[in-house]
């Protein structure tokens, strides 16, 4: 029998402050990708690596986080929660939970794109540098939703030996007799379930599931940031030439092909499931996220096709590394 490995059972509030106000892993989160993107585009600039200059990183960051949280909360509205436009005072109610990743995405690129209109510089060549920033951010927000049990995995079988039962399951909510609530509200209520020893008489019959939140953060975030410096390194030390909208273009066929596959392992969102879909797919066998995911993937080849066929000067500066005996004319 696969015991499966324990869910560690991490509170979603990070630290209590006086009021109504709290420091949850989710935001923090946020703050630390938003963070890091900024020191990455900031050494992007300083290196003229972007047709920015350096003071002009932190504005861009600003304006790419309100569009990370309006897109990503609109996008959850529309996609995921359409009854939610029934009553718009339950759209502004984000400590409820519920942002899109596709809906942020759209949301960052609305706002970078304007900020690239008011600036009059290139949006392909910004766009290559966010996306060199972002995987990150995607990955820390990955994490805090492991830390909030959100987002699970579908159920695993024998063998998944990293498979965890999560305390938001819905069977183990049921066993317990918890209604459905908040990351917070469900640690609060589990914890005093855990002390009164009710778990344990409950958790072999919480199924075991894939913890989809580290695939995507793995996925997502850690393997999709080295293959773009990859791409960086090799063109550098290659001599490739690497046009505007190259890099753009390889994020979102990489984005779209690894949500696509980590959504065969993630629980779809309940509100898709029915009497004959208990799963929750929403046409055939693909999931919301994966029709998102393949019209992200088929906007990346776009890009690349519309590159490839361009007669524009190579983008980013990145030229090739200068020949020996170049090195100090080229610092010149």
């Amino acid at each position: 029998m696969n015991p499966g490995w324990t869910f560690p059972h991490i509170n979603p509030v990070l630290l209590d402050l006086p009021g109504p106000f709290a420091l949850r892993w989710y935001g923090l989160m946020y703050l630390v990708g938003f963070g890091l993107g900024y020191l990455i585009l900031r050494s992007l600039a300083r290196r003229d690596r972007l047709p920015l200059r350096s003071e002009q990183v932190g504005e861009l960051v600003g304006l790419v986080a309100l569009g990370v949280i309006i897109g990503g909360r609109l996008g959850y509205v529309i996609f995921y929660n359409p009854s939610s436009l029934l009553h718009p005072l339950d759209i502004i109610k984000l400590w409820e939970g519920g942002l899109s990743f596709h809906g942020g995405l759209l949301g960052v690129i609305l706002a970078f794109w304007w900020f690239c209109r008011r600036q009059q510089i290139s949006f392909l060549a910004i766009a290559d540098g966010i996306v060199l920033a972002a995987p990150p951010g995607i990955a820390a927000v990955r994490l805090a939703n492991f830390v909030n049990a959100e987002l699970y995995g579908r159920i695993a079988g024998e063998g998944v030996p990293w498979a965890m039962r999560f305390p938001s399951d819905p069977v183990a909510l049921r066993l317990l007799g918890i209604p459905p609530g908040t990351p917070d509200e469900i640690y609060h209520a589990v914890q005093a379930a855990r002390q009164a020893g009710l778990w344990e008489q409950i958790e072999a019959e919480v199924p075991l599931r894939h913890p989809s939140q580290l695939y995507e953060a793995a996925l997502e975030g850690v393997l999709l940031f080295a293959a773009l410096w990859a791409v960086v390194w090799l063109s550098r030390r290659y001599g490739w030439k690497l046009r505007t909208g190259t890099l753009g273009g390889l994020f979102l066929i990489g984005y779209g092909l690894g949500r696509s596959i980590v959504e065969n392992y993630r629980q779809p969102d309940p509100q898709f499931t029915g009497p004959g879909d208990p799963l929750g797919t929403v046409l055939g066998p693909l999931t919301m996220g994966q029709i998102l995911s393949l019209a992200v993937f088929i906007a990346g080849l776009v890009i690349l096709v519309v590159v490839a066929r361009g007669k524009g000067p190579p983008g980013l500066a990145w030229p090739a590394r200068p020949a020996r005996g170049e090195e100090g004319e080229a610092e010149t």
